[in-house]
């Protein structure tokens, strides 16, 4: 069995400010892509890594790569209009002389979370391999309500129904190849969102709450207090 991740990497980072794109954007001494890159090559290498650039953002990463001597091994194709046709890209780098799509599963996961454990990641492909489709999602903590009209009212949502969504999202190669053979519409927000217009089930695994997705400054604030003690303890 092949194991793939396409890593999509084309957020402009409006919210985290600087002039970089967040990707780009320093977590200790390395661009947070790296990061998450060196994380997903240290848990499993026998992963074979599609990396999802914008068209203008790959001579920056050539420049990096060489900079911070970069050498994980991957395949860099550019991205597309959307993170729907980004994917749809990363999924024609699989090249169909490479693989057996019958015998192949492929994650997508987001450039700016560099701290997915090897559980999840083991879970997740396994569930996938079991069941065609695999989430990971955690608790919500915090009391969740939802919001009546345009003048402030709202009401308590029971919060144990729902959960929080992470990636990578996990998958037999054959079927988000078939996902994504359809037409876009904008209510596909993750590639789970996609296989399930399919009438596909997805089924879930138990996410890590260090997995977080940079897109504040916040965010970065937090991520740098998870770097630092991932080397005492690590993520696992």
């Amino acid at each position: 069995m092949k194991r793939y991740m396409i890593v999509v990497a084309g957020g402009k980072g409006q919210r985290m400010g600087g002039e970089l794109p967040k990707q780009f954007q320093l977590l200790g001494e390395r661009p947070v892509l790296m990061v998450t890159l060196e994380r997903l090559y240290t848990l499993d290498n026998t992963l074979k890594i599609v990396l999802v650039l914008p068209h203008e953002h790959l001579g920056l990463w050539d420049e990096l790569c060489i900079k911070h001597t970069f050498s994980v091994p991957l395949v860099v194709t550019v991205g597309g209009n959307t993170r729907f046709h980004s994917v749809q890209n990363g999924l024609a780098a699989i090249k169909e002389e490479e693989t057996d799509v019958d015998d192949a599963l492929v994650g997508v996961h987001d450039a700016v979370r560099p701290f997915v454990s090897l559980r999840v990641l083991d879970e997740a492909y396994r569930e996938a391999w079991n069941n065609g489709a695999a989430i990971p999602m955690i608790e919500i903590q915090d009391s969740l309500r939802h919001i009546i009209g345009g003048e402030g009212a709202s009401e308590v949502v029971p919060r144990d129904r729902y959960r929080l969504v992470q990636t990578p999202q996990v998958f037999r190669l054959s079927l988000l190849r078939r996902a994504y053979g359809q037409r876009y519409v904008e209510a596909f927000t993750d590639d789970a969102s996609v296989v399930e217009a399919l009438g596909e089930r997805v089924f879930s695994v138990e996410g890590n709450r260090e997995n977080i997705k940079l897109t504040t400054p916040f965010d970065m604030m937090v991520a740098k207090t998870i770097l630092e003690c991932s080397t005492l303890h690590p993520v696992t």
